[in-house]
């Protein structure tokens, strides 16, 4: 788990935010409280971690927080705390990408664990975008000549194919296919397409 995540807790009951906050301190993470959900709109600065919200406050509600939130592209893993009553808001939650939502009184337990998946499925995310970043730097770096390459490297076909198709020698293209492979730190056809695939992704 990253040492650096923080558990945000959303809501206006106090005993509610301290309760939480003691319970998520006690296996070592570290918690932030907002009484309301604008509170933590204002003060949220691109940590990692995860959200635990209530769904009705005073204010902006949570469900009208999780709007903002995509708009501003906060992109943390939402897990809202709800009453009986609010089952249907936090399902629509879900279908708006929500990442969990657990019914008060909620099992200590329950609440860790949606937790630390939480955090792992943020850590897992960030991993990820800066591994697609690091491809679409390598990707800059090809000559235009060398995008040609691999595009048809990567759709499989043999350099005698690739030479034709680009009206240039067998030689030519596996002097551009091996800058190309290098340029991309790829070891293999499989691992280059599998980074393509994976640019294509995100």
């Amino acid at each position: 788990m990253n040492e650096n995540s923080i558990v945000f807790v959303v809501d206006d009951d106090e005993a509610v935010r301290q309760s939480t906050a003691w319970l998520i301190e006690s296996i070592g993470l570290k918690v932030i409280t907002f009484n309301c959900a604008d509170d933590f709109l204002e003060n949220y600065n691109n940590e990692q971690g995860c959200i635990i919200m209530d769904v009705r406050m005073p204010g902006i509600s949570g469900l009208e927080a999780q709007e903002e939130m995509v708009k501003r592209e906060i992109d943390l893993p939402l897990i809202f705390i709800t009453g009986h009553g609010d089952v249907p808001m936090a399902v629509r939650a879900l279908k708006r990408g929500a990442f969990d939502f657990i019914e008060k009184p909620f099992n200590d337990q329950l609440l860790l664990d949606a937790i630390q998946r939480g955090i792992k499925h943020n850590s897992d995310s960030i991993e990820s975008m800066a591994k697609n970043e690091s491809i679409y730097k390598r990707i800059d770096s090809l000559t235009p000549r060398e995008r040609q390459v691999m595009s048809r490297v990567t759709e499989g076909k043999p350099n005698k194919v690739i030479a034709h198709e680009l009206s240039v020698s067998i030689k030519t293209v596996e002097v551009h296919r091996a800058r190309m492979m290098e340029k991309m730190e790829a070891s293999s056809v499989a691992e280059l397409v599998k980074m393509t695939i994976d640019a294509e992704k995100s």
